[in-house]
């Protein structure tokens, strides 16, 4: 699942907006949505639209065949 899917989830089971979770990040809304539909977020725009949505963010490596996250 790409991470623009996870934010398009987050944003519909917190019952809100592209529009809204933009005006919160203080962007536009053309600039979200331009970047949900490439896929294309830095680690820290992601911090900051999990904090947004209230959610917790977690970055992790995992090992295919162990299942090991690092």
């Amino acid at each position: 699942m790409s991470m623009s899917e996870k934010i398009k989830i987050a944003i519909i089971k917190r019952k809100t907006t592209v529009s809204e979770v933009a005006k919160n990040l203080k962007i536009s809304q053309s600039n979200l949505s331009n970047k949900l539909a490439r896929d294309n977020f830095n680690e820290r725009e992601l911090r900051k639209i999990a904090d947004v949505l209230g959610y917790d963010y977690k970055a992790v490596f995992i090992d295919p065949e162990t299942k090991e996250e690092i």
